[in-house]
């Protein structure tokens, strides 16, 4: 689990635009993408931020979502109007 959220810090920050995704096979990573989303939820993390870890339960799926990914810009990630 660490280098997958570090993999994303590292997009958060700008250091690379690559796809970062999660291929979910029998609900394995459910309580992780549930975490996710609840620091979303609870304004941890940008939905934005949140939104770039890709996921899905199906290879060919995911795939596609990597090849069509495209990185959001990357600005300074702490601001009070943004959510």
């Amino acid at each position: 689990m660490e280098e997958l959220f570090e993999f994303i810090t590292w997009a958060q920050l700008g250091l690379h635009q690559k796809p970062v995704g999660i291929l979910n096979i029998d609900g394995f990573f459910d309580s992780l993408l549930q975490f996710v989303d609840d620091m979303v939820a609870q304004g941890f993390l940008k939905k934005s931020n949140g939104d770039m870890l890709l996921r899905s339960i199906s290879p060919h799926e995911i795939l596609g979502m990597m090849q069509s990914y495209q990185a959001p810009k990357v600005t300074k990630w702490i601001y009070s109007e943004e959510t």
